[in-house]
């Protein structure tokens, strides 16, 4: 059982007010209950407790509420650096898929969190590598997607994908993205990609408007390295980590993308489920 949680992190949507405003009256009313609160140092005002730059967020705190969205909470997750630090997403506007406390059930939720009480998804992770012959130029960690993609002008980009080894294809297409479960609800589901419950431990590979229509997204085991190689120079190709840091990518690049170790935690929101939030956020079963 989860011991009861003294010091806090706060990681308000970056310069939005009502995330701001909220960060402020949370600030409050956890200082008042005796818990120590820092925030991460992106808005201006005065929280009533101390803003710490993002480097340093990690230090010390035992729980991250995140006020935002989707995005605030990726970003979160990468304030960590993998330590096994639980983050409660709340949502400033409609349900997230990863934010899935509304702002009007906050203080409800977070009260019995601060206790002990509270349930965690242990999300997987995917560790990047991009290597130029054998330099490491770049690197990372997702939680939803890595997405290798050409820009506006370029032509089909080619690139040749391997599983532990094996060739599984040579793509040609805009792009692939390669997602977790939690990823699998993102930017690939719009590419028709399945949706992965959040707990398997899978990898979903789908590619971006194939040249063939023979290419579909195939869901293959997290455990075996996947390799992707720029095949092309027809133009600007992306390597991008969870829509939040990206780099261009040279022919014979190749991208290594692996299981981590690490995993976010997320706690969960004990009034819904996972299928509530599909059927909240997709519609399912309207007409």
């Amino acid at each position: 059982m989860p011991t009861s949680i003294q010091r806090v992190g706060i990681v308000p949507r970056k310069n939005h007010a009502a995330a701001t405003e909220t960060a402020k009256a949370l600030s409050a009313w956890l200082l008042a209950r005796g818990r120590t609160v820092v925030v991460e140092d992106v808005s201006d005002g005065d929280f009533g407790a101390p803003k710490v730059p993002s480097s340093e967020f990690h230090q010390g705190i035992e729980l991250a509420i995140v006020l935002g969205g989707d995005g605030t909470l990726i970003h979160a997750a990468s304030l960590l650096h993998g330590e096994p630090i639980p983050i409660l997403g709340v949502n400033l506007g409609s349900l997230g898929f990863l934010t899935e406390v509304p702002l009007g059930e906050l203080y409800t939720v977070l009260e019995p969190v601060l206790d002990g009480n509270y349930v965690i998804d242990r999300r997987m992770k995917l560790d990047v590598r991009l290597m130029r012959g054998d330099e490491e130029v770049g690197c990372g960690q997702v939680l939803n997607d890595v997405v290798i993609s050409k820009g506006a002008l370029a032509r089909i980009a080619e690139l040749e994908a391997t599983l532990d080894g094996s060739l599984l294809t040579l793509y040609k297409a805009d792009g692939i993205i390669v997602a977790t479960p939690t990823g699998s609800t993102a930017y690939s589901l719009s590419a028709d990609g399945p949706i992965v419950y959040p707990s398997l431990e899978a990898v979903v590979i789908s590619p971006i408007c194939p040249h063939t229509l023979t290419q579909r997204p195939i869901v293959v085991p997290p455990d075996r390295p996947i390799n992707v190689v720029l095949k092309s120079d027809n133009g600007e190709v992306f390597l991008t980590m969870d829509g939040q840091t990206g780099m261009p990518l040279r022919q014979g690049d190749r991208v290594e993308i692996r299981r981590s170790e690490d995993r976010a935690l997320l706690v969960r929101n004990p009034h819904l489920d996972y299928f509530s939030i599909l059927r909240t956020k997709l519609r399912w079963g309207e007409r």
